[in-house]
């Protein structure tokens, strides 16, 4: 334990259902670096550290040099392949570079019409007539993969396929015969789709990757199944726990509901607070290149670092009335993406995604609120958040 352990004890919590934020706060406030032995970080041999402050965590990302995130090849990267998420300096900027065009705003609109509106309105179609569901099971769990796939270039027809393997991929280390397998498998299936574009490019994001090219570089094909292990899961598995938060926190405040509701230019505003009020990614891994110190607390080189995004958007020297949702909070920047040179490359195509879809739902699914019959609403989680369930009802169509 770091600095005064008599006025803060860690507890371990539960990766799928622990609610992290009360011990969170207690360290902001009194302890902002929490040492651990590093089980959490899948390195149980070398004690770690948890970075809580929003200075401290904005410092550490910025700081690649010191704070390497080569780390997250040793963990996620056996479950992904040749990662970004794994390089530094030159490499990164290279491989960031070659990507970074498919990512573009202006590139991400020309999928709104042909990716995104289709996805939200099929599956808005099947439950319109039925006055109730279950968002989580019936929408935001099935419309960001199918985007994906779309975007992509995947049969959007083996979406659930796709869902299956991002889950499996993302708790590799939890669980790593069934992260190897999900890793191999989607392998197999992307390998004919890649050979595919080679020949004859689509309107497609993995066309877009396979024939990407700066002063005569191209990706690797293993860094072309790296990204696309990581951007499936990714652009899957965050946005649809994100959209699911933004959802339960309107139908918890049936005022804020009816506000956004009568005035869809409060979307965006909806939108950012629910990123900084409950991102559904909550920390990002770094490991010490160097013997350093963060907020006076010693960290040893080789020393695994997770920079707790989740908590320095709860920072109360940054946001009043930090835990609270406040659809009205003045405009201002929040860690969900990250920031820094690994600022998440799918932020805009995850605005897009939640845009959309959050209209179309409003629009679609009046009188929309909780299930009266049914259980609370929780939003729970470790390193992923979001709401298991979303019983509703509503007008039928």
């Amino acid at each position: 334990m770091t600095q005064d352990a008599s006025v803060f004890e860690y507890e371990e919590i539960d990766f799928v259902t622990g609610q992290p934020y009360p011990q969170w706060g207690r360290a902001r406030e009194r302890c902002p670096v929490i040492q651990t032995d590093g089980s959490m970080m899948g390195t149980p041999e070398r004690s770690s550290y948890q970075i809580t402050r929003w200075n401290d965590v904005e410092s550490v990302l910025r700081d690649g040099h010191t704070f390497s995130s080569s780390i997250n090849a040793e963990h996620i990267g056996q479950f992904m392949g040749e990662l970004i998420l794994a390089m530094d300096g030159k490499e990164h900027r290279a491989y960031r570079n070659l990507a970074a065009h498919a990512f573009r705003a202006s590139q991400l609109e020309r999928w709104g019409a042909t990716a995104i509106e289709p996805a939200i309105s099929e599956f808005l179609e099947e439950i319109a007539p039925l006055g109730r569901a279950d968002l989580v099971r019936d929408i935001t769990s099935r419309y960001p993969v199918r985007v994906i796939c779309a975007i992509v270039g995947v049969p959007v027809s083996d979406s659930q396929q796709f869902h299956q393997w991002s889950e499996q991929i993302n708790t590799g280390p939890l669980h790593p015969e069934v992260g190897m397998a999900a890793s191999r498998a989607m392998r197999e299936y992307l390998e004919p789709l890649v050979a595919a574009r080679r020949e004859r490019p689509q309107n497609d994001l993995l066309s877009d990757l396979v024939h990407a090219e700066i002063d005569g570089e191209r990706l690797t094909d293993e860094k072309i199944y790296g990204f696309l292990r990581l951007l499936l899961p990714a652009g899957a598995e965050t946005t649809f726990r994100v959209m699911g938060n933004a959802l339960a926190a309107l139908l918890a405040q049936p005022g804020v509901m009816q506000r956004v509701v009568a005035d869809r230019e409060l979307i965006p505003a909806l939108i950012e607070e629910t990123l900084r009020w409950e991102s559904s990614v909550t920390q990002v891994s770094r490991v010490a290149t160097t013997d350093t110190e963060v907020a006076g607390c010693p960290i040893s080189a080789g020393s695994p670092v997770a920079v707790i995004t989740a908590s320095a958007n709860h920072d109360e020297t940054r946001y009043e009335r930090a835990e609270e949702f406040d659809l009205d909070r003045p405009a201002q920047n929040h860690m969900a993406f990250g920031t820094g040179q690994h600022q998440c490359l799918g932020m805009h195509l995850a605005r897009l995604e939640l845009r959309v879809g959050l209209n179309a739902i409003l629009d679609r699914l009046p009188n929309l609120r909780l299930d009266p019959e049914a259980e609370g609403v929780v939003i729970e989680g470790l390193a992923f958040r979001g709401p298991v369930q979303l019983p509703v009802v509503f007008d039928p169509a």
